[in-house]
């Protein structure tokens, strides 16, 4: 079987809360070229791209001589703007790695190409961690169940399950990296939106609503997403750590 696998980086340079992130500085580099080069490092990937729609990000990253496609800039969500991509490529599997995660490690991108090489099953992967702190009571840290075999059952922004008693498994945290097979993704769009994906406003529900299996794939990593300025020193400080510079 094919193994075909490529990376796609969406980056956007509108963001309300932080207009032109992918650009923000860490270190001695772009924030997206620390995703660029950290998704890279994955053995298993035949080539990594940054999907954009702002050609300021596209100059940027083939400076540093990455890769970039532009996109359509009305796309309603990053796995569109993966679709459009994709429709374009000679890809079997694809990975979703987000423009604001430059503490991705290429062991996470392993673990969720694991499922999509050894399950015919699997339409679609993605990552889950321990809860800690507050994660379980806070709307924008997602939670995850999943069934014994480790197929998603529900995602939300609620705290589930709920503790009728002290047995029997907890919510993981889900983090927003995503595997999929390449027709699959394609199909993904034409999808009509669901009652559950609108009621949470969680686009991974319309996946589990239309009857697919997603699988979810347990990492003990986990990284520091970059919403807003603030989150800019605390992943410099992990970097500088990480890679020594």
């Amino acid at each position: 079987m094919s193994k075909n696998v490529v990376a796609i980086i969406p980056a956007r340079y509108g963001s309300t809360r932080f207009p032109g992130k992918p650009l923000a500085p860490l270190l001695d580099r772009s924030m997206i070229e620390w995703v660029y080069r950290r998704t890279a490092r994955c053995k298993l990937l035949d080539r990594v791209l940054v999907a954009t729609d702002d050609r300021r990000i596209k100059r940027a990253v083939e400076e540093f001589g990455g890769e970039a496609v532009m996109t359509a800039s009305d796309h309603p969500t990053g796995t569109d703007r993966l679709a459009e991509v994709v429709g374009e490529l000679d890809a079997d599997f694809i990975i979703n790695v987000q423009g604001d995660e430059p503490l991705v490690r290429p062991e996470m991108l392993e673990n969720l190409l694991a499922p999509l090489f050894n399950d015919e099953n699997v339409h679609m992967t993605t990552l889950a961690t321990d809860m800690q702190g507050k994660d379980l009571e806070d709307p924008h840290r997602v939670k995850v169940v999943t069934d014994i075999r480790g197929y998603a059952l529900y995602f939300s922004r609620a705290p589930i399950p709920f503790p009728w008693n002290s047995e029997g498994a907890n919510s993981l945290l889900h983090l927003g990296f995503y595997g999929f097979r390449r027709d699959f993704l394609l199909r993904f769009p034409l999808l009509p939106r669901t009652p559950l994906e609108q009621r949470e406003s969680l686009e991974q529900l319309r996946v589990l609503e239309h009857g697919y299996c997603m699988g979810v794939v347990y990492t003990q990593h986990r990284t520091v997403g970059v919403d807003r300025p603030s989150d800019l020193d605390v992943v410099t400080g992990i970097l500088r750590e990480e890679e020594k510079v």
